[in-house]
C-alpha cells in the first residue's frame, strides 16, 4: 500500500458504552498537503443481549473465559463485516478493528481489547490491522487516546475535536504538538442509570432534564483526584466503576442522570477554557452529540468562551470508526499513527498488528 494514493478501508469500533458495533467503509486519498476522506457506507450493528451480558461482566471473567471471548468476538465481528460487505458491495483493501476494551490500566502497562484479528481475517479473507494500543504502553505511554492523529489530519479546520462516547475526550494543537486526553465520563454512567429504568439510553436527555442535580454529589464528582492530573491522562471503566458509579447510586434516577449530565458538561467546559484559545470552534462527535440536553448544558456552561459544532449525523456517529480506518492505513504504510505528545510515550510509533 506504500505507493497507493487511494485507500478503501473498513473501520470497526466497539465502544465502552456497549451501544453496538460501528462499521464504516471509508475512502482516503493522499494529497501532497494532506488527506481527503469520505464515509461511503456505515451502519451500527446492535449487540445481541448475550454479548451485552458477556461484555458487561468480562472484567470479572477468568483467563480461559476471556480467551474464549476474544476468539468468539473476533468471529462475530468477522461475520458482521462479511454481511456488511455483501449488503453494501463495498469490498475494501483492508479492515482496521479497534476491538472491545475490557481492561485499561496504563499505570500497570495493562490494556486489553478483545476481538481476535486472526478470526476477522479468517472469516473475511482480508488484511486486518488490530491491537493498536499495546506498543504505546510498552513505550511508557497511556495507550490512549489514539484518535488525535486522525483529528490532526482529517479535522484540522477545527480548533479542537471533542468526542462524547462512553468517556468524553478532547484533542487540539498546542505549541506545534497535538495534545489530547480523556476529560471525564460521559455516556457510560448515563447508560448505566438508564438501564435501571429499562432503557438502553436516555433519549435526547429527557429524563435527565426532568430531574434535579444533587449539589453534594455533584461537588464530590467535580472534586475527584483525576481532574487534578495534567495530560497525558486517560480513564478506564475501572476508575469509573470505583469512583463515579458509587456516587450516583441510591438516588432518584432522573436526579442522578441530571447530576451526571451537569458533571460532564462542567468538566468539558473547563477543558475548553484550559485550551486558552480565543473563541475556539470545537467539532463534537460521538453518541453524546445526539443528547440534546447534554449539548444544551455544555453550551450554557461554556457561554461565550467557545462554539460547539455538531457535523452531519454520519460523521457524528462514525468518526471513531473512520479514524481507526485511517490509523490502519498509516500502519500499513509504516507511518506514525500514535503520538507521544498525546500519550506520554518515549517516542511516536506506528502501532497495530497486521494479519494477512
Amino acid at each position: 500500500m506504500k505507493n497507493t494514493k487511494e485507500y478503501k478501508v473498513i473501520g470497526v469500533m466497539s465502544g465502552t458504552s456497549l451501544d453496538g458495533l460501528d462499521i464504516a467503509s471509508c475512502r482516503f486519498t493522499a494529497r501532497e498537503d494532506g488527506w481527503d476522506w469520505e464515509i461511503l457506507e456505515a451502519e451500527t450493528v446492535d449487540y445481541p443481549q448475550e454479548w451485552i451480558n458477556r461484555l458487561s461482566t468480562a472484567m470479572t471473567a477468568d483467563g480461559v473465559e476471556l480467551s474464549r471471548m476474544h476468539i468468539q468476538l473476533g468471529n462475530y465481528i468477522g461475520n458482521c463485516l462479511q454481511s456488511f460487505i455483501s449488503q453494501t458491495g463495498e469490498r475494501p483493501d483492508m479492515i482496521a478493528s479497534h476491538g472491545h476494551t475490557i481492561f485499561h490500566q496504563p499505570e500497570h502497562r495493562l490494556t486489553l481489547q478483545i476481538g481476535a484479528g486472526t478470526e476477522i481475517h479468517a472469516v473475511t479473507g482480508l488484511p486486518v490491522v488490530c491491537d493498536f494500543r499495546t506498543l504505546d504502553l510498552a513505550l511508557g505511554g497511556q495507550g490512549a487516546p489514539l484518535v488525535p492523529v486522525g483529528d490532526r489530519f482529517l479535522f484540522g479546520e477545527f480548533d479542537a475535536c471533542l468526542n462524547l462516547g462512553g468517556i468524553a475526550n478532547i484533542s487540539f494543537e498546542s505549541n506545534d504538538a497535538r495534545i489530547a486526553y480523556d476529560i471525564c465520563p460521559c455516556n457510560m454512567p448515563l447508560n448505566r442509570l438508564s438501564a435501571k429504568m429499562g432503557l438502553s439510553f436516555d433519549r435526547d436527555g429527557e429524563l435527565a432534564k426532568s430531574g434535579k442535580a444533587d449539589k453534594k454529589r455533584l461537588e464530590k464528582l467535580n472534586g475527584l483526584s483525576y481532574y487534578e492530573l495534567s495530560p497525558p491522562k486517560s480513564l478506564g471503566q475501572e476508575y469509573i466503576a470505583a469512583e463515579i458509579i458509587p456516587v450516583l447510586n441510591n438516588g432518584s434516577i432522573p436526579d442522578m442522570l441530571r447530576t451526571s449530565v451537569e458533571h460532564t458538561a462542567t468538566c468539558i467546559a473547563g477543558a475548553v477554557r484550559l485550551m486558552k484559545k480565543d473563541q475556539p470552534r470545537i467539532v463534537v462527535t460521538g453518541g453524546g452529540a445526539f443528547n440534546g440536553f447534554l449539548m444544551e448544558e455544555m453550551r450554557r456552561i461554556l457561554g461565550n468562551d467557545g462554539e460547539f459544532v455538531v457535523p452531519d449525523k454520519r460523521v457524528v456517529a462514525y468518526k471513531e470508526a473512520l479514524i481507526f480506518a485511517f490509523l490502519g492505513v498509516l500502519r500499513m504504510k509504516n507511518e506514525i499513527n500514535v503520538l507521544a505528545s498525546v500519550t506520554g510515550a518515549s517516542r511516536d510509533s506506528s502501532s497495530g498488528i497486521i494479519f494477512g
